[in-house]
């Protein structure tokens, strides 16, 4: 049976604010879990309440059905936002001193820094010195320090933040190799197309309540039928304007985003579009995270 982090009935207050409102779901190891919401929704709460770094008012949290201890989180790994290092210590040797806290030997926490360092291409800074690197070698170097004892679960808030292509590319693949080896991760992320392409499910919350949890893929097919359209010379989707039984999604570049309340309302959006100009796009389309997202915030 694999490996599952539950949380039940998760509730903290600060104050006048509810940052945790009775807040349930889980994560099953070998699947990267996207962990969304808005600013102030709960995520880096419910994530430090997971390495008891938050005191909830009520609420438990299990890993394989028992209570976590300090020697279940010594199994996890925790990338925070912030960051979680010290900047004046050289990489390598602040990755071995965070692996023997997690109980490596000093072979073995060598041997780990080395592989991390040559995966996450930084193998050239770490005798460097973290307050040295750019921003996205420092994610890279946070991301290692969370992974350098093998961890069974994966904790990750905001950790493409700042990256350029190469270094998404680079953590993300690292991210779904943890999860194809066994490992639960939960990423917390604001880039919805990122979190789209990376997770296999997601976790939606709002003012510390679930509002939305389940597979990318049953989401992205679920609702009313979507319809991106786009005519030349109309950045603004302007022609869509005043067209009854349809709601306008986004617009962005010039295409319109359409959802349909009927799929036989097509023909009539695109004799609608035809007449305000040459059509250069009209296809039926799955939902988009960000649109799940915008609707069950609604």
């Amino acid at each position: 049976m694999s490996a599952v982090l539950e949380l039940r009935g998760l509730s903290r207050r600060y104050g006048s604010v509810q940052a945790l409102d009775e807040l349930s779901f889980s994560v099953p190891s070998g699947e990267v879990v996207g962990f969304l919401g808005p600013n102030g929704a709960g995520k880096t709460t419910t994530m430090r309440a997971i390495f008891a770094l938050t005191e909830l008012d009520a609420g438990t949290i299990l890993w394989n059905g028992a209570a976590i201890g300090e020697a279940e989180q010594r199994r996890f790994g925790y990338m925070p936002e912030e960051r979680g290092l010290y900047p004046n210590m050289p990489v390598a040797e602040q990755l071995e001193y965070l692996g023997r806290l997690h109980g490596l030997s000093i072979p073995r926490a060598r041997a780990a820094t080395r592989q991390w360092l040559e995966r996450l291409e930084i193998t050239d800074r770490a005798h460097s010195k973290v307050e040295e690197l750019s921003h996205g070698n420092q994610q890279r170097v946070q991301l290692a320090a969370a992974l350098v004892h093998s961890p069974e679960l994966l904790i990750l808030d905001e950790p493409l933040a700042g990256l350029d292509p190469g270094g998404i590319e680079t953590i993300g693949a690292v991210l779904v190799e943890q999860a194809k080896s066994g490992c639960g991760v939960l990423l917390s992320s604001h880039q919805l197309d990122l979190v789209e392409n990376l997770c296999e499910s997601v976790t939606i919350i709002n003012q510390g309540r679930l509002v939305v949890a389940g597979r990318v893929d049953d989401l992205a097919s679920a609702g009313h039928p979507r319809l991106a359209v786009r005519v030349e010379g109309d950045r603004d989707g302007a022609w869509v304007r005043g067209l009854a039984g349809v709601t306008v999604s986004e617009v962005a570049g010039g295409e319109v985003r359409l959802v349909l309340e009927d799929e036989n309302d097509s023909p009539r959006v695109l004799d609608v579009a035809a007449r305000a100009g040459r059509v250069t796009k009209f296809d039926f389309e799955r939902r988009r995270l960000s649109e799940v997202f915008r609707e069950a915030l609604r």
